[in-house]
């Protein structure tokens, strides 16, 4: 079992006093076989999107939103295992920030990440409710789960840990493939690292 300590925290400054606690995410919440914490959240449509609506499909669930850092690198890729799995496995993109905080994480703008990256999912956990029953702690911070809805993975979506680090490994990609194919995961948490999520 993986240590349930916080790995690494700091305080960085991205311009205008923008002070942002840097954080990796934590096992402590969820192990490996843990079903998926079911939530029914509203997209950037207007519909809400509960966890059934997925039955008997992987799903990608990651917490992530518009304006951090370490997020914005990876919308493409995030859009592109979307695309590459589309028929195998959904992708669940879920915004758990306070907008108070920053108003580049509002409903609105998430319209228009979602529009301009072509996701089909992008959720509102307004009350930040999901993301506790989750563990998420920092964006991004990425779930898999098999067809059961069981967890399989807790980690990165790449090993490009800092926003100007190119990737190498397509971690996600890897798991899903995995998954696919009914195969263990072994080394089943690999932390991602991110902004923290802004709580209420």
């Amino acid at each position: 079992m993986p240590s349930t300590k916080i790995l690494y925290r700091a305080y960085l400054s991205f311009g205008e006093g923008d002070i942002m606690s840097l954080m990796q995410s934590d096992p402590k919440t969820l192990e490996k076989g843990s079903p998926a914490p079911e939530f029914s959240l509203e997209n950037t449509d207007g519909k809400t999107v509960p966890l059934s609506d997925f039955k008997g499909k992987p799903v990608v669930i990651i917490f992530m939103c518009n304006h951090c850092p370490y997020v914005k690198p990876k919308m493409d890729e995030i859009a592109a295992i979307q695309n590459d799995y589309d028929d195998k496995a959904a992708v669940i993109c879920i915004n758990p920030n306070d907008p108070d905080y920053d108003p580049d994480d509002s409903p609105e703008q998430m319209k228009k990440i979602a529009a301009k990256y072509g996701y089909r999912y992008y959720l509102f956990d307004e009350t930040q409710e999901t993301a506790r029953s989750y563990g998420a702690t920092c964006t991004p911070d990425p779930f898999v789960f098999d067809k059961d809805h069981k967890l399989v993975f807790h980690g990165r979506i790449n090993d490009a840990m800092n926003p100007d680090d190119k990737p190498t490994k397509a971690v996600i990609r890897e798991v899903l493939d995995k998954t696919l194919k009914g195969e263990d995961i072994e080394e089943w948490f690999q932390p991602s690292m991110g902004c923290s999520i802004k709580w209420k």
